[in-house]
């Protein structure tokens, strides 16, 4: 049985729909992001890096004992490996998808998590334009990036759905908040909504939608708390 660590963000909802698609068996294991569990000592032991999504595999690929794996790109290798599918096996197919698991984990990912974080500060810590229009743009341009790479292959590997796509989906679906209209990226739309109709797509998707809370309803003080957590965090100190 796979654990996976889950919070409903869009790096957590790659790895659902992978094992969705896969039919592989899991058990959520709820890390609250915004109360703060993934700092807690017994997270960090399976993510050194203190971020969800993270995984453990109790029936590991290659036997043995328990394996942990964090990052969502080296998860989402392990789990296509070990199901044998939507990951080729010979190298020229298989780095095709790997540069866009790589490209993902690189550019798109940290972009667009850095126009939202900037797009919903607008309002609530002073004059945020220059982040917004900068982010927006690098945005606007990953778009253009996707929408390129469609505009002759079904897939972004070629012509097999594979994680290269799984990875980069759920990142797009707030498309709207995120400034951009999609459809000035008609290669890109046609690849989005092919995805959105995949029931696997649709299952991974869903799952945490009973999770969260309403962050205005907190106190202020514990909106306080978790902004300075959440934010402008610095190096954890080393054990003595």
């Amino acid at each position: 049985m796979i654990d996976l660590h889950y919070w409903p963000t869009p790096n957590g909802k790659k790895v659902t729909i992978l094992l969705e698609e896969c039919g592989l068996p899991y058990n959520v294991v709820e890390c609250d992001i915004g109360r703060g569990d993934q700092f807690e000592d017994g997270f960090l032991k399976i993510c050194p890096n203190n971020r969800m999504p993270a995984l453990v595999d109790h029936e590991p690929l290659g036997g043995g004992e328990p394996i942990s794996v964090f990052e969502s790109g080296a998860i989402m290798m392990y789990i296509a490996e070990k199901a044998g599918q939507f990951y080729p096996q010979e190298p020229r197919p298989r780095y095709e998808v790997n540069q866009w698991v790589m490209w993902q984990m690189a550019n798109q990912g940290p972009k667009s998590g850095e126009c939202g974080h900037f797009r919903r500060l607008e309002d609530r810590q002073g004059d945020q334009t220059y982040g917004v229009t900068r982010f927006t743009d690098e945005v606007n341009r990953m778009y253009g990036v996707l929408n390129n790479r469609l505009y002759d292959r079904p897939y972004l590997a070629g012509d097999a759905y594979t994680i290269a796509d799984m990875i980069s989906y759920p990142w797009t679906i707030n498309w709207e908040a995120q400034g951009q209209d999609i459809d000035d990226f008609k290669y890109f739309k046609r690849w989005f909504l092919e995805l959105a109709e995949r029931p696997a797509v649709q299952r991974g998707m869903a799952v945490g939608s009973d999770m969260g809370e309403d962050f205005s309803k907190l106190s202020k003080a514990e909106q306080s708390r978790r902004m300075r957590m959440l934010f402008n965090q610095r190096a954890r100190p080393a054990p003595d």
